[in-house]
């Protein structure tokens, strides 16, 4: 019996082979018909089967941090069964009463089954080994055993091969090299294993170990970065992502290779993990397979990527609490992110350990040579290239090195051996009162930190051997902190370390075509620390239970002296903190064109140097949520609110240069047109000075191509891609009517689009001219010409009423978002004071399909117009804002009135059905 087993806790109580087999035993006696005996077997061990998982589960159940033991249980329960079912067929169904030596089978456990761990919808991985090419009845009893494992609902990855093929095909192919690593003797010929192992060990293993080890390196390099390449994604794969069991398994693999040992506990005598090192293997190990055995039971099929939908009831299962500030979830994945990063740091320790005895001299595995020989190291040494340490206790003698290495490091662009990192880790408790106070160690922080070099790699060393953390115990604390929602896709202190590594390619200007403004005004920074300190501290009070921009503005204020920043640099990164949201929300939720908007902005920022700087703090942070959050909108917005505030900064808080903005954009407009005085004189009579503001030169452009082709047309509708932003402009130039813009809204959901702008606008002569920025849910444009005519079609089709547009929309099945598994309880919140013109209503909802419409169409029903919308998500959240006036274009007033509003507004956000309505 494996080693693993024997820990098992009342191992007949999940089955009794003993007592099954004595059932097989009499089933149908006397009989012959091998199909008929082969069902009886398949419903004895289907019920075995079924009784020891729901063992397994309820053992889970009562003690659900215990993955190990389930794991385990899962493999001794199919073990067996597959000892049950190669009796039966042997005995049974294909009795062989004296077998001649070719007909002898092996049965063998291979890849994780083969180490005896198995999750519940695990597949069963299972080898049939024979001694030479298989006879008629080892085919016979091979087919049988497939087929009633199948029957019993066994997923199984199955081979057929003689020794000969075992080891020829062993030596061609890494996986199935792998896979044989952990072959486990199951049942059958013993002896035929005995011969297989020696032969695996002096054939395949013999001379090949270096060559082993860079080809898992390498595969585990393409599987990390197939999941991410970072252990902080906040939906991670358990068994395949960066920190996940898979990596546990390739130390294992590697170390069993290299020194033949049967189990990891015997690395510890190899000199490959130490004592400590073991333990955390083994806790580590331990917490991701209960972690895993609890997302198969939940999802009840082989589920590896623990997704939000999974999360809050893994995390309810494993007893985690709600804490001030944090939820069980929260508390759960935090927990999952730090035992990610042990097995980081056990992964760094055990490399540096092979590239001492195994890599080929001069060199380190997947690493270049590194030929630079820096004199001043103050002490630390260099070793095969990387900076190390010259003795144990040399942290011990002077704490303030924790923090020096690192500066070292980055000054001389040098990697840190992995025993400096661990000697790190062990010794970071070290660091004090008196070492967070040290004027050096500050200075050296602040050196890191603000480097020209690479920051952002250092510091996540210095993250990952805990030395951050407990240099500035409240970044310690968001340390592995994920937030629960869909928007953010790293945890707090890897969303931070990104978010510098960002500023540090703006500035050294390897971002500029992504990001032109803000690499120009990054060289024109008054102080560059303060933006490098303001993007470390952004978010350094999430979790508190409290509004962490406030929270964090206080941090601020406290952490700064230390660092060595002057009065004035702290007030301003203390600002830039408490503020670091402003600028996002006005670009993204408020309308530009509007005069009062660049005002309160302009009042809130004060300074040119706030505006530049809160510029390039507001880009990496949006940059660093994720891949595929920023996009060509978002960065047309905020430069045309920079612009904006800019002008209005220089020029002082009068409204002046407005006339002299739109003056020239109708001069540019004419010369790009071609258009005569009096072509261009009848289209400036037409559109309202907010329209000039509003649309940026190229939608002007369009717009007007649009407004002379339609002539006298009462209807003109343009779908086109607008690669600039990433979207499609749709145009409808109508006569306007109530319930223009929540048909269109629902047309272009029909027809498969999203809109995320709309800019709408009401001409001298009673036209609307409507600009929507639509894209498909996956938040790319809809380019191919089949569904722009479509999309044309469509909205055409729901203005002239030619189909009853809720009808329509109830017939369109609602797809089922992953929104769906949080719990956002919508809100409406009308501001009388954002605009001097409109009044402004802001709807915060779980985003769904045809949201927009539904809020459009309760909009209509309250009897007002909408002069624009502006539409922003953020992740489950959406976030939509309508600037209205009543009918006769003034401000709602009344409490009765906006109460109404409110209510109609509310029932529109939170019902599923309400976009069902609309008429």
């Amino acid at each position: 019996m494996s080693v693993r087993f024997e820990s098992i806790p009342q191992r007949r109580a999940i089955v009794d082979r003993r007592g099954l087999s004595d059932a097989l035993a009499e089933l149908l006696p006397g009989s012959g018909d091998t199909t008929a005996l082969r069902q009886a077997a398949v419903a004895l061990l289907k019920n075995a089967l079924d009784i020891g998982r729901v063992e397994i589960a309820r053992r889970l159940t009562e003690h659900p941090s215990r993955g190990s033991e389930a794991a385990s249980a899962q493999a001794f329960l199919v073990d067996q069964l597959l000892r049950l079912t190669y009796d039966f067929t042997t005995k049974r169904l294909y009795p062989n009463s004296n077998p001649t030596a070719a007909e002898r089978i092996a049965l063998l456990a291979v890849g994780g089954y083969g180490r005896g761990e198995m999750a519940p919808f695990s597949d069963v991985d299972i080898g049939f080994l024979t001694p030479w090419k298989q006879t008629s009845w080892t085919e016979q009893v091979i087919e049988s055993m497939l087929y009633t494992l199948w029957d019993l609902g066994l997923k199984v990855g199955q081979s057929s091969r003689s020794l000969d093929e075992m080891v020829r095909m062993a030596k061609s192919d890494i996986t199935i090299r792998t896979g044989l690593l952990e072959a486990r003797y199951v049942w059958g010929d013993q002896a035929l294993y005995d011969e297989a192992s020696i032969r695996f060990a002096n054939e395949v293993m013999a001379g090949t170990g270096r060559a082993f080890i860079a080809e898992k390196l390498a595969e585990r390099d393409i599987r990390h970065k197939r999941m991410g390449d970072s252990r902080y994604v906040v939906e991670p794969n358990v068994k395949e992502g960066k920190g996940g069991l898979r990596d546990l398994h390739a130390l294992f693999w590697i170390g069993k290779y290299i020194y033949r040992v049967p189990t990891v506990a015997e690395l510890v005598d190899k000199g490959l993990l130490t004592r400590n090192e073991l333990r955390q293997f083994q806790k580590a190990e331990n917490f991701l397979w209960a972690v895993r055995c609890h997302l198969h039971s939940i999802a009840g099929r082989a589920e590896e990527r623990l997704t939000f939908d999974f999360q809050p009831e893994i995390a309810r299962r494993m007893r985690y609490a709600d804490r001030p500030g944090k939820s069980a979830v929260e508390r759960f994945m935090q927990h999952y992110f730090l035992i990610a990063k042990q097995v980081g740091d056990l992964t760094g320790v055990f490399l540096a350990h092979l590239d001492e005895s195994h890599a080929a001299r001069g060199r380190r595995f997947g690493l270049p040579m590194i030929r630079r020989s820096p004199r001043k190291l103050n002490g630390f040494v260099l070793e095969r290239g990387r900076l190390a340490l010259p003795a144990d206790d040399f942290f011990a003698k002077d704490p303030v090195r924790l923090i020096e290495m690192f500066a070292l490091a980055d000054k001389h662009g040098l990697e840190i051996h992995p025993l400096a990192i661990r000697a790190a880790a062990r010794d970071a408790k070290l660091i004090d009162a008196r070492v967070r106070n040290d004027p050096r160690a500050n200075a050296l922080f602040l050196d890191v930190l603000t480097s020209s070099r690479d920051p952002e790699t250092v510091l996540r060393w210095m993250n990952e051997a805990t030395v951050f953390g407990r240099f500035v115990p409240d970044f310690g604390r968001v340390v592995a902190q994920m937030q629960f929602d869909m928007y953010h896709h790293y945890t707090v202190d890897e969303h931070s370390i990104r978010a510098i590594g960002l500023l540090s390619q703006i500035e050294n200007g390897t971002l500029h075509d992504e990001h032109p403004l803000s690499t120009v005004i990054a060289n024109q920074l008054v102080s560059r620390r303060v933006l490098y300190v303001a993007v470390l501290l952004h978010d350094i009070a999430k979790g508190r239970g409290g509004d962490h921009s406030v929270l964090g503005a206080e941090v601020a204020k406290k952490l700064c002296p230390r660092f060595g920043l002057t009065p004035a640099e702290t007030e301003t990164v203390a600002w830039l903190v408490r503020w670091h949201l402003l600028m996002s929300a006005t670009a993204f939720k408020r309308d530009l064109a509007d005069f009062k908007t660049i005002l309160d902005f302009v009042e809130m920022v004060q300074s040119l140097e706030r505006l530049r700087l809160l510029l390039i703090l507001t880009v990496v942070d949006i940059r660093a949520v994720g891949p595929g959050v920023w996009n060509g909108w978002k960065r047309q917005l905020l430069t045309d609110l920079f612009e904006s505030a800019e002008e209005m900064l220089r020029l002082g808080h009068k409204q002046k240069g407005r006339a002299e903005r739109i003056a020239a954009k109708q001069a540019a407009l004419q010369e790009v047109l071609g258009w005569d005085d009096a072509e261009m004189a009848k289209l400036k009579k037409t559109l309202t000075d907010a329209y000039w503001i509003a649309e940026p030169s190229d939608v002007l452009e369009r717009n007007a191509r649009m407004i002379a082709a339609a002539a006298d047309s009462p209807l003109s509708i343009e779908a086109q891609v607008y690669p600039t932003r990433g979207a499609t402009l749709v145009t409808v130039y109508a006569s306007d009517h109530p319930g223009l813009f929540y048909r269109v809204a629902g047309a272009i959901h029909l027809a498969g689009g999203s809109i995320i702008d709309a800019r709408i606008h009401t001409t001298r002569d009673g036209m609307a001219l409507d600009n929507f920025l639509v894209q498909d849910p996956l938040g790319r444009p809809l380019d191919e010409p089949q569904r722009l005519k479509r999309l044309e079609s469509a909205i055409e089709d729901a203005l002239a009423n030619r189909h009853k547009l809720a009808d329509r929309l109830a017939q369109k099945p609602l797809v089922r978002t992953r929104a769906e598994a949080f719990e956002i309880e919508p809100a409406v919140l009308i501001d009388n004071k954002a605009s001097n013109r409109y009044t402004v209503i802001e709807v915060n909802a779980r985003d769904r399909p045809a949201l927009l419409n539904a809020l459009a169409y309760a909009l209509f029903q309250s009897k007002v117009t909408i002069h624009s919308a502006h539409i922003a998500t953020y992740g489950e959240r959406a976030v939509d804002t309508f600037y209205i006036t009543d009918l006769i274009g003034d401000k709602i007033e009344g409490t009765s009135r906006l109460k109404a509003l409110e209510r109609r507004m509310l029932e529109a956000a939170g019902g599923e059905q309400a976009d069902r309505k609309a008429a």
